[in-house]
């Protein structure tokens, strides 16, 4: 397994790893409710160095970017980022992922580690124009701040006002005499916070200071376990789980990220699915019996027909019940709908509600 520049770090707090897209990664150091809470209320910092980073320059890069993403990219505005996938000829995501505006003629796309290897490939194939590409990802670590005191924790370790960094913003400062850090105002969880891309041989030393800085706000490190429920609860889909190669962006909820006057990778099956309708749709669920939805299993109708699949499902933490979501056939999709979850041998009633399952 690989490991990012903390492994050691999480080890020695005692954090309980596993695998998780061919890295070693942290699921928990305490308790998936705890680190939640703490995130929810206080502050909490993900190691999510394992997620990869591709540079893309030139007069190409744009040209480029707009071709095999979904979202138009040429209304990013420098120090600004923006939030996209990249679709294949049947309109199936190959991965979302975030661009960010760095300079003139020059982006960072942040993609899913999972598809990190995918993603590459499928970015050169389609690199007829020329632009230039580098793959910074093993030189790169990312640490997400989130939660109410995330600001606060960060602000005692560096000049920067971060309260002028917008939401989908970001910059570039020091950090506790650190240099050139991008400081980006976006997360995972719901929460406010910040993202921070560094160099990997600061890694250790920069997370420490974290934690110290936000000692008296009670920050905790957090692992992959509370990141999901976190942004499950904020209704954020996951790759692999609620959207991958065999659904669109429009089956998806994502129509709002597919701009179908430009012309990109897959656009003319999206087009037709926007003016005709699919025949499912991704869907939110709390149950109204006790049990938790898992990924794969059957959403049953009253009659007990197959209608749909959940792709993510939980046990709350904030709220104290169960949340999921699944792609349900039309028009079993719409608000209020009642259906059931195959929960192992038993049928649990749910009902579809909208989303975010979790809102301050």
């Amino acid at each position: 397994m690989k490991e990012t520049p903390l492994t050691p770090v999480h080890r020695e707090a005692g954090a309980k790893m596993v695998e998780f897209a061919g890295f070693s990664m942290p699921v928990m150091y305490s308790s998936i409710q705890e680190e939640h809470d703490a995130v929810r209320n206080h502050a909490g910092i993900f190691d999510v160095s394992h997620m990869g980073e591709f540079v893309l320059k030139g007069d190409n890069a744009l040209p480029l970017i707009q071709k095999v993403t979904t979202n138009d990219a040429s209304t990013i505005e420098k120090g600004h980022a923006q939030y996209t996938c990249m679709t294949n000829e049947q309109g199936g995501i190959i991965d979302d992922l975030l661009i960010y505006h760095l300079e003139d003629g020059n982006y960072m796309m942040v993609v899913n580690a999972a598809n990190m290897e995918k993603d590459w490939e499928w970015i050169n194939k389609n690199n007829t124009m020329g632009a230039e590409l580098y793959n910074i990802s093993e030189k790169t670590a990312l640490f997400a701040i989130q939660g109410p005191k995330a600001k606060d924790t960060l602000q005692k370790l560096t000049e920067v006002d971060l309260s002028g960094v917008p939401f989908y913003g970001f910059t570039k400062g020091e950090l506790r005499d650190l240099e050139n850090v991008l400081i980006s105002g976006t997360g995972y969880t719901g929460e406010p916070g910040f993202e921070l891309y560094l160099p990997i041989d600061q890694a250790p030393d920069l997370w420490k200071k974290i934690l110290s800085a936000g000692d008296e706000y009670d920050i905790r490190p957090v692992g992959l376990g509370a990141r999901d429920t976190l942004r499950l609860e904020a209704g954020l889909f996951l790759h692999g789980n609620d959207m991958d190669e065999t659904t669109t962006p429009i089956e998806a909820r994502l129509g709002w990220i597919t701009k179908l006057d430009k012309d990109f990778i897959g656009k003319d099956v999206l087009a037709k699915q926007k003016e005709e309708g699919t025949s499912r749709r991704l869907t939110a669920f709390e149950l109204q019996e006790k049990g938790i939805p898992r990924y794969g299993y059957d959403i049953l109708d009253k009659n007990d027909n197959q209608i749909g699949t959940v792709t993510s499902g939980t046990m709350s933490p904030t709220l104290k019940k169960a949340i999921g979501l699944g792609y349900v056939q039309k028009p079993h999709h719409k608000v209020g709908t009642e259906f059931s979850i195959a929960v192992r041998k038993k049928r649990v009633k749910a009902q579809v509600v909208k989303l975010p399952f979790y809102k301050k």
